[in-house]
């Protein structure tokens, strides 16, 4: 199973210091990699380090705004004055906001496509020289099933979650030559602190209608589990994908597969 050690290999995880990003890097870890996260303020950057660190990990962290080109730049310089040239770029860091269309500022448009879009567009570009100097690289989008459905209240994330997709497949198309995988991944509805309150029981023992929602589209029957991701993530960082390019694997229970319980 040596295909899957991610020994010597650098990764760079955008987004690192909690939930979801936070399992991925410590996921990395564990196989081997050297393992760095970005954070936007110091205080995340050092609860990050705490938490790799009570998951038995050692793990760099770097605070940067991955929305500004010339801090990212330096980040990515000083990860390889630190620790080498980054091998495994996974792009999580996101924002989301759940606003009707009509309601929405331009303001807060722009701001989700800005993280959500753009700053994966100025990770990769830092990374992709070192990746072709080096002879090989892996870029992992975490992407959504807003890649591919629409949902009330959620146009900007829509927009740039289906944006990242097409912007997987063109760094593929670009660099596929040059033996960088870009793939994606599209979380499907995760037991995160986040969505905690939407999984509690009501007063009456019921399960909060969101909940209720969720379970009933999706036939794995559950929430997902940051582990999930896991297991795909690595796949994509690791030697074992090397011929699966421009990909996004959906990681959903189903979700997409399923057109839900008739009444």
């Amino acid at each position: 199973m040596n295909q899957f050690d991610l020994t010597g290999k650098v990764a760079l995880v955008t987004g690192g210091a909690h939930s979801i990003g936070l399992a991925l890097g410590v996921g990395l870890a564990k196989a081997g990699a050297t393992v760095c996260f970005n954070s936007s303020s110091q205080a995340s950057c050092e609860r990050g380090v705490k938490a790799y660190a009570e998951a038995g990990v050692q793990a760099r962290g770097y605070v940067a705004d991955v929305t500004d080109e010339a801090a990212v730049q330096a980040m990515i310089a000083q990860i390889e004055a630190d620790v080498g040239t980054v091998d495994i770029l996974v792009n999580n860091a996101g924002v989301i906001k759940r606003i009707p269309m009509t309601d929405m500022s331009v303001e807060d448009f722009s701001k989700v496509i800005d993280v959500d879009l753009i700053a994966p567009f100025i990770c990769s570009k830092a990374v992709i020289p070192g990746m072709i100097k080096k002879g090989h690289g892996k870029i992992i989008n975490i992407c959504s099933m807003m890649s591919e459905l629409g949902r009330e209240t959620v146009s900007a994330y829509a927009a740039a979650k289906g944006g990242l997709k097409m912007l997987t497949k063109n760094i593929c198309s670009e660099y596929g030559g040059a033996n960088i995988q870009c793939n994606g991944i599209g979380p499907g509805y995760i037991a995160t602190q986040q969505t905690a309150p939407l999984r509690e029981p009501q007063s009456d023992g019921s399960r909060h209608p969101f909940d209720q929602f969720i379970i009933s589209k999706t036939p794995a029957g559950r929430w997902g589990t940051t582990e999930d991701l896991v297991g795909p993530t690595v796949f994509l960082a690791s030697d074992a994908s090397n011929f699966v390019n421009g990909h996004i694997l959906y990681v959903d229970g189903g979700i997409l597969a399923y057109i839900g319980k008739q009444p």
